[in-house]
């Protein structure tokens, strides 16, 4: 369960929803995910296009820029699956929440 006090998740999945693409999978994992959060802790979350491919740089850009000029009171910082290293990922597969499980791109309207 997300260490996050459920007004900030809200926030959050506004966020989320005003700024990423529907198809964009969202999950949140590291310290507010295992279990050794405390209050500063920051929230981790990793992006995942459906193929698994980098997104557009402008999109991560606003999508980090929504996060910075939020009110959430904890530093949040976002990655995409594609551009971190591969030994991230069992890490992160080991233990992580879904924020937002990603539509197949076929069900976006384009």
């Amino acid at each position: 369960m997300l260490d996050l006090n459920p007004r900030y998740v809200a926030m959050m999945h506004e966020i989320i929803i005003r700024h990423l693409p529907a198809e964009v999978a969202v999950w949140a994992y590291g310290s507010r995910v295992n279990g050794n959060a405390h209050e500063g802790s920051d929230l981790d979350l990793v992006l995942r296009a459906p193929d698994l491919q980098a997104l557009p740089d402008r999109l991560l850009a606003r999508f980090r820029e929504a996060l910075t000029d939020s009110n959430l009171p904890i530093f949040v910082d976002a990655h995409e699956w594609a551009t971190l290293p591969a030994s991230f990922h069992p890490r992160i597969l080991a233990r992580y929440e879904v924020l937002r499980p990603g539509a197949p791109a076929s069900a976006v309207p384009a």
